[in-house]
């Protein structure tokens, strides 16, 4: 019997000292099933002061609970407290609620008695994971008979022989799919009623960590033999995983492995609302240190996570940078977990929102959602928004439109996408293709819910994180997408000027500047329908871009960057393979070394989102590279020629969409389709410079550059070698473009505001 299940009065009777349980229960006679009473919110709007029955007395929260309380029809859980927004902030308070168990009959007559109070179901939440695999439906006249029943054994093992434990093994067939779960042995069985084997559709195995899933269409299955599965351990595709530290591949297209270490989210506040999290595991260890447990009600509960839900999502926001394992976006942010899994309901979801806004939570991560509305967690989002908490929501995860609360304008709703490459072909996760692929192999899971309140899209299959005890495991779903906005939201938070001057107080405005900071460092991906993608794919780099040029640089980063800009540039014949070496930045310049800022840039490079870029790589957004790379018109067109002479910077951050977002305290409007700007204006921290060849030390591109190294202007040569480079060697091109974006990411090469004069 739980606390919630105990009678109001405290009558229950209690067990003989001693007494089994198991005993207990056998003793007693069989319990007839009958159906549940719901759970409804009773909420008593501030400006109302509804009359508790003919002739009595105006309610308030107490009167509200007293009533409810009185009665026997009626069996009151708890009480959420009346919340007050904070001077200055601005809103309505929010009402006082009572969480009460009642029949549908009950609550109907509740609402006829006393029609000025809000009533609502407290819907159960459900996480945004993958909850099925692909279902190919039979044609009715195809399936068994009821009658037909098939039993199906299995044996999962990993490549070297050990058994898998905690596995699921399921299966679809023409009707329900059904499901068990490998024991310590590593079997399991599945009973399949009105099934053969050759009505089995697909067979899909995830294990619980450790290992990729597998998945397999129209299984050929032995109903007298076990049916063998080998999973592959997630270390057969990452080369000394765990003990090595990898970033994810979602960290990776966001650009996370190329932000300078200095930048890592110190000083900001970030809530998951979840499952808990593991804090002893390494990977969590110091990261997530506060949280508040509103599933059990235990002290320390939010550090149980039976479910590994919230770890993994805690993974990728904050894992540790400490040389093993995964790391997250903000390793040094302050991480709360909110638990309220497993049997979250709206209750628990304001509960823990409450939390947030009382504990001045910067950014929250909502994995999880509901395909019914509630207009009290409506309400209680716009408070944390009006507070300055910032809410990223998982769109959903079952294909259809997005969910609640993901579909409130007052939030910034993630959806999925997956790449190629990134998983084994007999995977679970190969089974969520579908649709277009970019070139860079992106896609749209089928999973992923689709509609115009997306914002953004983010990685979400295939996803690579810890989970409990101190192991790992790769996941689909929505759910991992908006940890990955999360954890850069806590970054831009911490580390753009934005939030330290014009939107350093905690407001609506702050939120909403944050959401479009997001929103304009977008990579735009066509996958066919811009409401499975939204804006795109954020970045890092443009997000943080002004931040970039105040880090400085480590000894040892620019060590190692030396030396692998050395090896890339001897093979590009850029320098001499056995003596070349770069100098970097403030170095004296010895003969026969290239100087590290002036490099010339190589015609061929390609445009990045809006911008061209002339003889030269892509600069990072918001940043311009030493003396000489030139930009052409964000229009995405080269000019043709150009006269020798050096780049001009343009404002930074200069953003074409000032006022875009509303000053006051007005209500958010989401923007459809691929972009924030209707006008298809230049996203925010681009830069502009004039047109024109960029020079090599003083010489244009075309012509000698210092020190006897040609400077080629992308010409094709006869037998695809350029002047100046040796059989075998690669286009300078690659290299050049390679150089600038690694040199920019780590401080080595920056660019400056436009009031400043270039180093």
């Amino acid at each position: 019997m739980t606390s919630d299940d105990k009678p109001k009065n405290g009558s229950g009777q209690s067990r003989p000292p001693g007494a089994n349980r198991s005993r207990q229960t056998s003793r007693q006679g069989p319990q007839p099933v009958l159906p549940r009473p719901l759970r409804y919110m009773v909420a008593l709007p501030p400006q109302a002061h509804p009359q508790a029955g003919t002739g009595g007395q105006a309610l308030d929260g107490d009167g509200l609970h007293r009533l409810l309380e009185g009665d026997p029809e009626i069996a009151v859980r708890r009480r959420l407290p009346t919340t007050t927004p904070e001077p200055g902030v601005g809103g309505r308070a929010f009402p006082a609620v009572v969480v009460a168990d009642m029949t549908v009959e009950h609550a109907a007559a509740l609402r006829r008695r006393l029609p000025q109070l809000h009533i609502e179901r407290d819907r159960l939440l459900t996480y945004s994971e993958v909850p099925s695999p692909p279902r190919k439906r039979r044609q009715a006249s195809a399936a068994p008979p009821l009658g037909t029943e098939s039993t199906f054994a299995f044996l999962v093992q990993g490549s070297d022989g050990a058994p898998v434990p905690g596995a699921v093994v399921m299966l679809t067939g023409s009707g329900w799919p059904a499901q068990a779960v490998t024991g310590p042995d590593g079997r399991a069985t599945v009973t399949m009623v009105g099934e053969t084997a050759e009505s089995i559709v697909s067979l899909l195995v995830k294990p619980r960590s450790g290992h990729w899933s597998s998945y397999v269409e129209r299984p050929a299955l032995s109903s007298s033999r076990e049916n063998l599965i080998e999973a592959a351990g997630l270390s057969d595709g990452l080369e000394g995983f765990p003990g090595r530290q990898v970033f994810g591949w979602g960290q990776r297209a966001m650009d996370l492995d190329r932000l300078p270490r200095a930048l890592r989210g110190a000083g900001v506040k970030i809530a998951i609302i979840d499952s808990g999290a593991a804090a002893e595991h390494s990977d969590l260890l110091g990261r997530v240190t506060c949280g508040i447990d509103l599933a059990g009600g235990k002290p320390d509960g939010w550090t149980d996570d039976t479910a590994h839900h919230g770890s993994h999502c805690a993974g990728i926001i904050a894992g540790g940078d400490d040389g093993r394992g995964i790391v997250g976006f903000a390793a040094e942010a302050e991480v709360h977990a909110c638990k309220i899994f497993p049997g979250g309901r709206f209750s628990d979801l304001i509960e823990a929102l409450d939390y947030c806004i009382e504990q001045r939570i910067d950014v929250m991560n909502l994995s999880l959602g509901s395909r019914h509305s509630s207009r009290l967690v409506a309400a209680k989002i716009e408070e944390a928004r009006r507070a300055g908490v910032a809410c990223v929501v998982a769109a959903g995860s079952d294909g259809g439109s997005v969910g609640f609360p993901g579909n409130l304008p007052t939030v910034l709703t993630v959806a999925a996408i997956g790449k190629l490459g990134t998983f084994p072909g007999g995977s679970g996760h190969a089974a969520e293709i579908r649709g277009p692929v970019t070139g860079e192999g992106y896609f749209s899971p089928r999973f992923t819910c689709r509609g115009p309140e997306v914002d953004v899209c983010a990685p979400g299959v295939a996803v690579l994180s810890c989970v409990p005890p101190e192991t790992y495991a790769a996941w689909d779903g929505t759910s991992m997408a908006a940890p990955h906005v999360t954890g850069l939201a806590a970054l831009v938070l911490a580390h753009h000027d934005d939030f330290h001057y014009a939107y350093g107080r905690r407001d609506a405005r702050r939120v909403d500047r944050l959401f479009h900071v997001i929103r304009a460092s977008c990579q735009a991906l066509d996958l066919g329908d811009p409401y499975r993608t939204g804006a795109g794919l954020p970045n890092v780099l443009r997000a943080l871009g002004p931040a970039l040029t105040r880090v400085t640089p480590q000894p040892e980063e620019v060590r190692r960057l030396s030396g692998e800009l050395t090896a890339e540039m001897g093979l590009a014949g850029l320098l001499p393979l056995a003596t070349g070496r770069m100098a970097m930045v403030g170095e004296p310049q010895a003969a026969g070394t290239v100087p590290g800022t002036g490099a010339a840039g190589v015609n061929g490079s390609a445009p990045q989102d809006g911008m061209a870029v002339v003889n030269g790589p892509v600069p990072v957004d918001g940043l311009m590279p030493a003396n000489g790379l030139t930009l052409a018109d964000h229009s995405g067109h080269a000019p043709g020629g150009g006269t020798p002479g050096s780049a001009s910077t343009a404002s930074n951050g200069s953003d074409p969409m000032a006022g875009a977002v509303p000053a006051g305290d007005g209500d958010p409007v989401k923007a459809a389709g691929q972009g924030a700007d209707a006008d298809g204006a230049l996203a925010a921290n681009a830069t502009h410079a004039s047109d024109g060849v960029p020079e090599a030390g003083g010489v244009p591109a075309e012509g000698a550059a210092p020190g006897g190294y040609a400077a080629h202007g992308g010409a094709g040569h006869e037998g695809g070698v350029q002047n100046g480079q040796q059989d075998g060697q690669q286009d300078g091109r690659a290299a050049l473009a390679w150089l600038t974006r690694e040199m920019g990411a780590a401080g080595l090469i920056a660019g400056q505001r436009a009031a400043d004069p270039l180093h």
